[in-house]
């Protein structure tokens, strides 16, 4: 039976604005409350949420409401309309939305791309806006050829009726324009899908294959300054003095300005402005307290991780540990990471005076357009912020400050000439926002017979979201829930699981990195369960099957990977598999690694992947993010850290901020798990928390070394 959808009690429809150009144009918007909502009071009408644009030539524009920076999003979303909306798939585009409160993420109640929620949390919403075109346009012609919108059908952007009568979705669009939005839409079943969950080929491929798409670094204004910052050498460190003299004979140099980030020197073009801020001279006021070194750092860590902390899970006997017949103690340490995506940071800001003008690669659009308008003293309305395509973010691009867009709002603001902020790729890694460095201090216990009987589990690190819109819901009674996620809630059906967190504060800035707690939380536990199966005698697939008995999903895949990986079948000498199983994001993802260790260090040769991730829109998107998630993973686990002495970070680009090259990756299979749930749930993240304990898992079956400190690549392996 088809779904039917009313959604006149918790989502209101409107048509907005007549036809434009003739096209039927059908927008939506909601309450300012629902999902994780910052927005308090009653809701507001505004402009429309997501627009669905059908143009007198049939083609069919969808208004993506989410960042594109390599996700696919701008043909995933457009497929949930073109389902409902049986129009013609090759005449589809996208276009990406502009900061407004009507692009609101459902699941954050701001807008904003993060969490692995673009697909998920659009589900219901475009194929809605689909349905209701169609009923429009179906109206249309009813109304036309005076029938009842029972006698005729859409299909591939054709409306067909009685008596072989055919009108294109293009023909009809001006007078569907002007029909009432249906409130109430019936959405196909499952079986009657045509596009959903077929292998879909992105609708972008060919614009980025000739560079047609524009970046945030594309991006081009009349008189376009170019700004670089020279940043503090240390985190908190504040300008005493600045010398500009050498900076003055320097051709296209044309200021210099000090602004909250540091010194800015702007240029007219980005060599003239890069020239000028290494001949910049400044004097920085340093206190001793933001010299801060890693190695003392960690000993700190170290030495709270044995102290009782604030509990984020109370087991109901905590002492039961001391009758396990067998225990694993275990203590871990993990690195700052840097996001490092591909397209450096950048900002396009145009001052008017009344009014600005952004042009940025933003994962919070309307976050960033508030604190621009902050800086400019204008209404947040008064300042336009166009999303443009961005190449990698990892979460960088999603910062609650908004560092680099407010950098660039005050130069604009200063020198009142259209400006574009960079920040080279050495700016980001030395002086950029970075996953928190954590150490975990774990103590677990087996009965006779391999049961878990205890197990006491204490984590260090800073908060990400602490003094961000996000702590009110995401921090309780001083627990920072980004930091315990995967431990606290571990599906594990483990005896008496104590979990403590003491969060840490420092000068150090961090932020979300790619799957967020779970980038450390999903070591420790897929660890410390493989090394209790050793210390149980059993297998560690058999072994993680018996805990997680009531987590059929989980199963699924952990006996998927194991299967497509060969799990037990012999190995080239020299060779041994690892296996980890970690729910994220709503999803599930198993994953077999198959190494080696040459010359001392970790190769991987292979890598099987099983996700269950709901319902899958594209099957090809879901397939290229588990593989991205993979290769990200793995590069924080091998080579990845960031380092600092006396508060000096001491990475600054990729031939010392290691990640993953082409000759380096693995094999890498990915296999989709019919799911029982009936929507999808996430894909971009759930990939990256298990790669790193199976691969930390074959090292150990292969050298009977635990792997506890990364990267491993800081270790000498036998």
């Amino acid at each position: 039976m088809d779904k039917t959808v009313n959604h006149a009690s918790r989502r209101r429809f409107l048509q907005s604005s007549a036809a434009v150009a003739g096209a039927l144009v059908i927008g939506f918007w909601l309450p300012e409350k629902g999902g994780r909502a910052f927005a308090q009071g009653t809701p507001k009408p505004v402009h429309p949420n997501a627009f669905l644009k059908i143009g007198k030539d049939g083609t069919v524009t969808v208004i993506v409401k989410h960042l594109e920076f390599g996700q696919g999003v701008t043909t995933s979303l457009p497929m949930l309309i073109a389902e409902e909306l049986a129009c013609d798939w090759t005449k589809v585009k996208a276009e990406l939305a502009p900061a407004g409160p009507e692009f609101a993420n459902l699941a954050f109640g701001m807008q904003g791309t993060g969490g692995s929620s673009s697909v998920s949390n659009s589900w219901d919403q475009f194929r809605t806006v689909g349905a209701q075109a169609r009923t429009m346009l179906v109206a249309a012609a009813a109304a036309q050829w005076k029938v009842k919108p029972e006698a005729c059908k859409a299909d591939k952007g054709l409306v067909t009726g009685p008596g072989g009568r055919k009108a294109t979705f293009g023909q009809l669009a001006e007078a569907a324009a002007k029909l009432p939005v249906p409130e109430k839409v019936a959405l196909k079943a499952p079986k009657d899908w045509k596009l959903i969950g077929k292998a879909t080929k992105r609708i972008d491929s060919q614009e980025k294959v000739d560079a047609k798409t524009v970046f945030g670094m594309d991006v081009k204004r009349p008189n376009l300054h170019v700004a670089l910052v020279l940043h503090p050498p240390v985190f908190g460190a504040r300008v005493a003095g600045i010398n500009a003299e050498k900076v003055k004979g320097i051709a296209g140099v044309t200021h210099v300005v000090e602004i909250s980030g540091g010194v800015a020197v702007v240029g007219k073009s980005f060599w003239a402005a890069k020239k000028g801020r290494d001949a910049l001279e400044v004097r920085w006021d340093i206190p001793e307290a933001l010299k801060v070194s890693s190695d003392k750092l960690t000993a700190q860590y170290k030495e709270l991780a044995k102290q009782p902390g604030p509990a984020a899970k109370k087991a109901a006997d905590p002492a039961a540990i001391k009758a396990a017949a067998k225990t694993v103690s275990a203590e871990y340490e993990f690195p700052f990471l840097a996001h490092a995506p591909m397209e450096p940071l950048n900002c396009t800001v145009e001052f008017r005076g009344a009014e600005a003008e952004i042009w940025a690669g933003s994962q919070f659009q309307m976050m960033d357009q508030a604190a621009a308008a902050r800086v400019f003293g204008l209404a947040p309305e008064k300042v336009k912020l166009h999303t443009m395509a961005a190449g990698g973010g990892f979460g960088r691009r999603a910062n609650p400050v908004s560092d680099y867009i407010v950098e660039a709002c005050e130069i604009a603001k200063e020198i009142k000439v259209p400006v574009k902020l960079i920040w080279t790729r050495e700016d980001d890694i030395k002086g950029g926002f970075y996953r928190p460095a954590y150490v975990h201090r774990v103590e677990a216990g087996i009965d006779a017979k391999g049961k878990v009987v205890g197990w006491n589990h204490a984590i260090v690190g800073q908060s990400i979201v602490a003094g961000t819109p996000f702590e009110g819901f995401l921090v309780k009674d001083g627990i920072d829930h980004t930091s315990v996620e995967g431990v606290s809630d571990s599906p594990y059906e483990l005896a008496n699981l104590d979990v403590t967190l003491h969060t840490t504060k420092s000068a150090i800035p961090t932020l979300w990195w790619r799957s967020v707690g779970h980038t450390h939380t999903a070591f420790v536990m897929e660890t410390m369960v493989d090394e209790l199966a050793a210390a149980a005698g059993q297998d560690p697939v058999a072994f993680r099957k018996a805990l997680l008995a009531k987590h059929p999903r989980h199963v699924a895949v952990l006996e998927t990977a194991a299967a497509k990986a060969g799990w037990g079948k012999p190995l080239p000498k020299g060779r041994a598999r690892g296996i980890a199983v970690h729910e994220s994001f709503g999803s599930v993802c198993a994953q077999v690694a198959e190494v080696s260790i040459e010359g001392g260090a970790v190769k991987v040769h292979r890598v099987v992947a099983a996700l269950d991730c709901g319902v899958v829109v594209n099957p090809l998107t879901v397939e290229a993010q588990v593989q991205s998630a993979i290769v990200y993973g793995l590069s924080a686990v091998l080579q990845s850290e960031i380092t600092l002495k006396d508060g000096q970070v001491q990475q600054s680009n990729f031939h010392n901020y290691g990640v993953l090259r082409i000759n380096e990756t693995p094999k890498i299979e990915v296999h989709i798990v019919p799911s029982t749930l009936d929507k999808p749930t996430g894909v971009g993240e759930p990939g990256t928390p298990p790669v790193g304990p199976a691969v930390a898992n074959a090292v150990a079956a292969l050298t009977g070394k635990r792997p506890r400190v990364l990267p491993l690549a800081k270790t000498k392996w036998a």
